[in-house]
């Protein structure tokens, strides 16, 4: 299984190097279009290489993904913790009737019961 994933990391690595060596050209970003730069005085641009603009993309879009399901999964966390605690509560309550229980009945019958 190790051998398959070092295979299969190494072709993406070739894959990616592949495609950056393809798009080595200079591209250039802007803030706004020349339009509404001129109009609100930001004329911010950069020039890049295209393969630079591309994983940057790849990678902002993984971050937002991430970012997005963990914040649409929080109601699921929030369930889980407060099953847990409720959880909690029910095993002291269990514990404490039979302690409870233990002093009215046979002392043996009472270790017994907390045997298992």
């Amino acid at each position: 299984m190790r051998y398959i994933r070092y295979a299969f990391l190494a072709s993406l690595a070739l894959a990616l190097m592949s495609v950056a060596l393809a798009n080595r050209g200079d591209v250039t970003l802007q803030l706004l279009p020349d339009g509404l730069s001129d109009l609100f005085g930001l004329n911010w641009r950069i020039e890049m290489p295209l393969f630079i603009v591309v994983f940057g993309s790849i990678v902002a879009g993984l971050v937002i993904g991430f970012v997005w399901e963990w914040l649409r999964e929080h109601k699921h966390r929030a369930e889980a913790a407060r099953k847990g605690r409720e959880a909690k509560q029910l095993q002291r309550e269990v514990s404490r009737l039979k302690t409870e229980k233990a002093g009215e009945r046979d002392e043996v019958l009472a270790l017994l019961d907390d045997g298992r």
